[in-house]
């Protein structure tokens, strides 16, 4: 038996139990991992409650289908299936996983990489989902180019700090929008310009940026607009649990008003690829991105972990140490 975090219902934090359960076993291409380390990211707040309602079809109708939440990990390798060919027990390795919430996880061996060389355990957890959706949102969605001004509006979150790091990584230049007490944090991981959204609205000056990605949706879409070139390009990233049944309402008005300007309005949903994790070993490993870890807690303390996350207040990740 092994300890790990249950969830059989949608709910608050408090619906998390930490328990005993069976050691997973793994199958012919599936890797078991020790977990060293998880972490906490916006996803796993969404699939905590169920909210929206939208993607239960997909996550659960009434629960959730994985009863150990937790997406990304890092750890060592326990054993190996029959035709795993990349790993042997004792790597240390990153990636993702349904279930990182353990003492133990299974997934497959194309889920994961050797731990960057430059990065401790807790740190590489830290480069999951929110270092894939920001990937996605700047390379594949904003199409950023070197030399272009790219704005972050939630710069200091867990996507926001990967976004201005990757934007910088590309050649752009970067203007982070967040709260007074992340500034100096913001700056400190390459934003050229930070806008302190409690003192300056970013979208009424007469700055104009090639490309805005938008974490946040504080402000109207026309505002957006009218902050970016004529042909530039708006991303909406992520979704709001303030709608229970929909959450969509921005999403839906950005695909409504594509076919009417000149500009270029996005949504997406993040994937998860092992070339993508490769790409992002390749800029943590160069030093062009290090993950920025706000609060580390332990296993049994992910219900607390993750009303942390819920209070939307987060520096960079919430790391669980295992």
């Amino acid at each position: 038996m092994i300890k790990a975090i249950v969830q059989d219902r949608y709910g608050s934090p408090d619906v998390l139990e930490l328990k005993d359960v069976d050691k997973p076993v793994v199958s012919e291409n599936e890797v078991l991992v020790r977990v060293r380390a998880a972490a906490v990211n916006i996803g796993t707040w969404h699939l905590l409650r169920g909210i929206p309602y939208a993607m239960r079809p997909a996550v659960g109708l009434f629960k959730p289908k994985h009863a150990i939440p937790g997406l990304d990990l890092a750890g060592q390798v326990e054993a190996i299936g029959g035709g795993v060919t990349q790993f042997q027990p004792g790597d240390e390795v990153f990636g993702w996983c349904d279930g990182a919430f353990a003492e133990y996880a299974c997934t497959e061996e194309n889920n994961l990489l050797a731990k960057p060389a430059n990065l401790t355990l807790e740190q590489s957890a830290a480069v999951g989902d929110s270092a894939f959706t920001a990937l996605n949102a700047v390379r594949d969605q904003g199409k950023v180019q070197p030399g272009q001004k790219v704005v972050i509006n939630g710069a200091s979150g867990g996507v926001g700090t990967f976004a201005v790091q990757i934007a910088k990584s590309f050649g752009a230049d970067v203007t982070g929008v967040c709260s007074t007490r992340n500034v100096n944090m913001v700056r400190s991981i390459g934003a050229d310009q930070v806008i302190d959204y409690t003192q300056e609205d970013f979208t009424q000056d007469r700055h104009r940026y090639d490309v805005m990605l938008d974490l946040v949706g504080s402000r109207s879409l026309s505002d957006c607009r009218r902050s970016l070139t004529a042909q530039g390009t708006y991303v909406l990233v992520g979704v709001s649990d303030a709608g229970r049944w929909l959450g969509l309402a921005r999403q839906i008005k950005v695909l409504a008003s594509s076919p009417f300007v000149r500009q270029q309005m996005r949504i997406f949903l993040t994937r998860h690829t092992r070339e993508d994790l490769v790409v992002l070993k390749e800029l943590v490993e160069a030093g062009k991105v290090t993950p920025v870890i706000d609060r580390r807690y332990q296993l049994s303390e992910v219900p607390d972990a993750l009303r942390y996350q819920g209070e939307g207040h987060s520096q960079g990740k919430i790391v669980i140490a295992v």
